[in-house]
C-alpha cells in the first residue's frame, strides 16, 4: 500500500471512490461480478475510472470482499474493506473518503460512484470535474430521470459531512441540502442500474 500512496500522492488531486460493498440481496450472485461486455459490472466501472487523468481509485468492498478482490487482482486498484457494510451506504462512503485522505491528504475532491451503472464512462467522470471547475460549484452531480445522483463529485469542504452520514443515508442528502452549490451534469442512461435479475436480463438481452 505504501508504494501506491507514494506514486499517487504528488499530482492526483481527484479521488474516485467506487462503492461496491453491498450483498446484492435481490440477486442470486454478487452484482459486482455479473458478466458484462466481456468483463464484469465492477470491472467495467473500474476500467472507465482508470482512464481519468490525475486521479486515483479506491474500491470499497464489504460483502463478498475476498471473492471480488481475487477476481480483480489488479495492482492499480486499492481495495478498502468496509467491515461495517451492513450498516448501509453511509459507512461505505465514510470508509472511501477516509481511505482517500490516507492515500493523499492533499486530495481536493472525490467522486463517489457505484458499481452497477453499466453505461458509466470515463467521460461521465471527466465531465463532473470540468463542470465543477468551470462553474465554481463544489458539488457536481449526474442528472438523469429528473433527479440528481451518482456519480457525484464533492469538494473537500464537504468531506466532514460525508464522514458524518449515518445508516442508509447516501450522498443525495447533501445534494439536496446544498442545492445552491450543485451543478447538474447530464448522464445519458444514468438511470439504468442493476438491482434485480430482471434488470440484468434486460441489460444483456
Amino acid at each position: 500500500m505504501m508504494k501506491f500512496i507514494m506514486e499517487n500522492k504528488i499530482c492526483h488531486q481527484t479521488g474516485i471512490v467506487i462503492l461496491a460493498a453491498g450483498s446484492s440481496s435481490r440477486l442470486n450472485s454478487p452484482k459486482q461480478l455479473l458478466q458484462y461486455k466481456e468483463s464484469t459490472l465492477l470491472k467495467n466501472t473500474i476500467s472507465e475510472a482508470l482512464k481519468v487523468k490525475n486521479s486515483f481509485l479506491i474500491v470499497v468492498t464489504g460483502a463478498n470482499h475476498d471473492l471480488i478482490a481475487k477476481e480483480l487482482n489488479l495492482p492499480e486498484i486499492l481495495f478498502s474493506f468496509n467491515s461495517e457494510w451492513e450498516k448501509g451506504m453511509s459507512s461505505s462512503i465514510a470508509k472511501g473518503i477516509t481511505e482517500a485522505l490516507l492515500v493523499n491528504p492533499d486530495c481536493e475532491q472525490c467522486i463517489l460512484a457505484v458499481c452497477d451503472q453499466p453505461f458509466v464512462t470515463s467521460a461521465v467522470f471527466e465531465n463532473l470535474i470540468s463542470e465543477s471547475k468551470k462553474t465554481g460549484k463544489e458539488i457536481a452531480a449526474s442528472g438523469y430521470s429528473e433527479t440528481l445522483g451518482t456519480p457525484v463529485l464533492f469538494h473537500k469542504k464537504y468531506f466532514p459531512e460525508l464522514l458524518a452520514l449515518k445508516g442508509k443515508e447516501g450522498a443525495k442528502k447533501l445534494i439536496k441540502k446544498y442545492a445552491e452549490d450543485v451543478v447538474a451534469v447530464p448522464f445519458e442512461k444514468g438511470n439504468i442500474d442493476i438491482d434485480t435479475e430482471e434488470d440484468y436480463n434486460q441489460l444483456i438481452s
